[in-house]
């Protein structure tokens, strides 16, 4: 534990060579250091796009306890783990879990390597109750999990998330033919389009099986809340949310115009 410290404190030091390590995650400027942080890594050569900033989003509450996510180029998502009084604390709260982890992604063991890789492949086979002989094939599930691995090969796990959050959301969805059809042949983002996509498929479930929408959303919120709690990577947790909020609706405004 004592060298993994230390190793976060030397990148600290040398993302943000003004900053004192000890005090870093303590420090109230917390947000315009996360927002330092990234701006370095960009000005680097990051992998990110520049167009990917650092996102707030608080969740809606008249009064506390105030939630807030901090979403981070590459698409990983973390929320404020605490109880806020303020919306100001809970923004605080989660720039500072978000820039622990970001300076935690710099060790080279949050690196995607090989050995990560045959790693992932045999829990994902062991998880599946697949073949470990699957990864040599891009038509199974596992080995579209494969290909996607080792087309991130040497990029950290904060810059791999938005296309491992897609991957999650398909095999969630049942719609993981599509990921393996094109054999991540080209960038996905979550975006408007691949959440309406996956709205509609949540509301044709719902049409075969009637209260299903409502109850993998209360499935989804608590996995949220127990995420965020737990201080754990988001963004899977959040789009699940999102995703199924939005069939939801649409399928309450479908009903409402059919009356």
């Amino acid at each position: 534990m004592d060298r993994v410290l230390e190793s976060v404190k030397q990148i600290v030091f040398r993302v943000l060579p003004h900053t004192d390590a000890d005090s870093v995650f303590k420090d109230l400027n917390v947000v315009g250091m996360l927002h330092e942080f990234w701006e370095q890594k960009q000005a680097g050569g990051s992998r990110c796009g520049t167009e990917s900033l650092v996102v707030y989003e608080s969740a809606p509450s008249p009064s506390p306890p105030f939630v807030c996510y901090v979403t981070l180029p590459g698409g990983s998502c973390f929320g404020n783990f605490q109880d806020c009084l303020s919306k100001a604390d809970g923004r605080r709260a989660a720039a500072r879990v978000a820039l622990m982890n970001s300076v935690f992604n710099e060790l080279p063991s949050r690196r995607i390597t090989q050995e990560f890789i045959s790693h992932s492949v045999q829990e994902a086979a062991s998880t599946a109750s697949g073949c470990v002989g699957d990864a040599k094939d891009p038509c199974t599930s596992i080995g579209a999990y494969c290909y996607m691995l080792q087309s991130n090969l040497g990029k950290t796990m904060l810059e791999f998330q938005e296309l491992m959050t897609v991957f999650q959301l398909l095999h969630w969805n049942g719609s993981l033919k599509i990921f393996r059809e094109r054999k991540c042949s080209r960038q996905h983002h979550l975006d408007e389009c691949f959440r309406s996509h996956m709205a509609l498929d949540w509301i044709s479930k719902e049409q075969e099986t009637p209260g299903i929408l409502s109850q993998e959303l209360q499935v989804a919120l608590r996995e949220l809340e127990e995420a965020r709690r737990a201080g754990r990577e988001l963004r899977f947790y959040k789009e699940k949310r999102e995703i199924l909020s939005l069939a939801l609706s649409q399928r309450h405004s479908e009903g409402a115009s059919a009356q």
